[in-house]
């Protein structure tokens, strides 16, 4: 069994299909949603893990295309630079796991990779730009 770690856009007009439900019952995936803002006419996002073989994966992301969700893997990885880190907190705001957060003894940021799941808004967020993707070579 193969997992994949996803982050998926759909536009306006799809986000009320029942697409993770198809990929269950027309595919045979097994799902583990991350993260996920769907708002009903609006544009939705989705961070999740895709379980399952090989071949209903791979049939799986081609309905994903097909239905007009923007796929991008999470073959990246988050790191914390800490000469650049001014310990300022501002990532631990923005970041959905909990891989980010603050000690409340040394008031230091401390990062927990194994639970970042490499959305990268806290890249966004760090004004030092302490917080750094570094990508791995993932194919969709």
């Amino acid at each position: 069994m193969l997992k994949k770690g996803l982050f998926l856009k759909f536009s306006p007009d799809i986000v009320e299909k029942p697409i993770v439900y198809r990929l269950v019952r027309d595919h045979n995936l097994i799902f583990n949603i991350l993260k996920a803002t769907i708002t009903p006419g609006k544009e939705g996002i989705m961070i999740l893990e895709l379980m399952g073989e090989r071949e209903n994966l791979e049939k799986g992301l081609s309905f994903l295309k097909d239905e007009g969700v923007e796929i991008q893997p999470l073959g990246q990885q988050v790191l914390k630079n800490e000469n650049k880190c001014i310990q300022c907190g501002a990532c631990t705001a923005v970041c959905p796991t909990g891989a980010l957060s603050v000690d409340r003894v040394t008031f230091k940021v401390i990062y927990d990779p194994d639970k970042c799941t490499a959305c990268a808004f806290c890249v966004a967020a760090c004004i030092t730009k302490a917080m750094e993707i570094h990508i791995q070579s993932e194919a969709i």
